[in-house]
């Protein structure tokens, strides 16, 4: 499904103008280590001057949105990019994992309510919000269920989020001076879970292959002490879903692959301008207020992520050895400086957004399932 055609040269694309240098540089290491596996040139990163005529293999940090910058880069569809393309901003976001408060709530050009509809037995409780005057009804409706989760739909690694007890507490942030501007970005309301085990779960298609894989994420504390995104352990087989289902898996990891199914289903159902060869899903399991078990996908990920690194390795694995029937991978962030494990690929030293200190490295393990 992807670059079969060996003239492709594999390029880089930062696409937020002030990107950190830790995601700069983590999107290069991998577009570099890809084109290696692929048998492709690397052509660093992308540059209107430099590729604007050649035949490009695109990994972008951002899922592509609408069909002015998917042209501009020469994106034609899933096999011209290791990432998404959505119409709207908004579908590549958590936005999309529930409905609205009601038929007479803002929605965003190009909502589909048959997103919601379809995905409504996959995710946890709540809605998204895209005015503050939508803002209050929402919430009541869901603090009647337990705390609530405040989520900014464009904050990335658990950053920005606020979990809110009573209708009181919400109205304090309703009384914020950029709260206008919040919920106009979209914002989700979602039910606040305890003992939380996040699943990861996707599919890639590269170079002709498909690989699947199941797994967890953990949470570490950066520099500056807030819990974000520290890593996922996967376990990747080549093939599809039914391949994966094969293993000896848990209940519970079941359960989160096919939930991440409904939903990959339900957005080329909903919208259908959307395609996509990277396709990774975070399913929270957990309990809710009343100390009942919960699970449901939390958010897409179809573009560039922290587990992409994993995933590169376990096709760095398939093409060495056909003959495996699965690997475990894992990615690894850590903001403490320390040497790199043995074995292990480092992706990125050096300083984090928000500290002084971020280390990436990605580790592989055999599969004795």
């Amino acid at each position: 499904m992807t670059p079969t055609n060996r003239k492709k040269i594999v390029v880089a694309h930062s696409i937020r103008p002030d990107a950190p240098l830790h995601e700069v540089e983590t999107n290069r290491a991998l577009a570099r280590w890809l084109a290696q596996i692929l048998g492709l040139d690397y052509g660093g990163s992308y540059s209107v001057d430099l590729h604007v005529e050649a035949d490009l293999y695109l990994l972008p940090t951002q899922t592509l949105v609408g069909p002015a910058q998917a042209l501009s880069l020469g994106v034609k569809g899933p096999e011209d990019l290791w990432g998404g393309y959505v119409d709207h901003d908004f579908i590549c976001t958590k936005a999309i994992t529930h409905g609205l408060h009601g038929p007479e709530a803002v929605a965003p050009e190009g909502w589909s309510p048959l997103f919601a509809e379809r995905v409504r037995a996959v995710v946890l409780d709540g809605l998204s919000v895209f005015a503050v005057q939508d803002a209050r009804a929402a919430a009541m409706q869901l603090l009647e269920l337990g705390p609530i989760r405040l989520k900014p739909v464009h904050a990335c690694a658990g950053r920005g989020q606020e979990v809110v007890d009573s209708l009181k507490q919400f109205d304090a942030i309703l009384a914020r001076a950029d709260v206008a501007d919040l919920f106009a970005q979209g914002v989700v309301l979602e039910q606040d879970l305890q003992d939380v085990v996040t699943h990861s779960v996707g599919q890639s298609f590269i170079g002709g292959r498909v690989f699947s894989y199941c797994g967890e994420q953990y949470l570490t504390q950066d520099g500056q002490g807030e819990a974000v995104y520290g890593g996922s352990n996967l376990l990747v087989v080549p093939g599809y879903y039914e391949e994966l289902l094969t293993l000896s898996l848990d209940e519970d990891v079941r359960l989160a692959i096919e939930q991440a199914q409904v939903f990959d289903n339900a957005a080329d159902e909903a919208y259908p301008g959307f395609y996509a060869s990277r396709r990774n899903y975070d399913i929270a399991q957990g309990l809710d207020s009343q100390g009942t078990q919960r699970s449901g996908v939390l958010e897409q990920s179809w573009r560039m992520g922290g587990a992409s690194s994993a995933e590169v390795a376990a096709l760095q694995s398939f093409v060495d050895d056909p003959t495996l029937r699965a690997i475990r991978v894992s990615s690894v962030e850590t903001y403490i400086d320390q040497p790199l494990p043995a074995d292990a690929v480092e992706i990125y030293r050096g300083p984090a957004e928000n500290s002084d200190f971020l280390l990436k490295y990605v580790t592989v393990k055999s599969y004795d399932g």
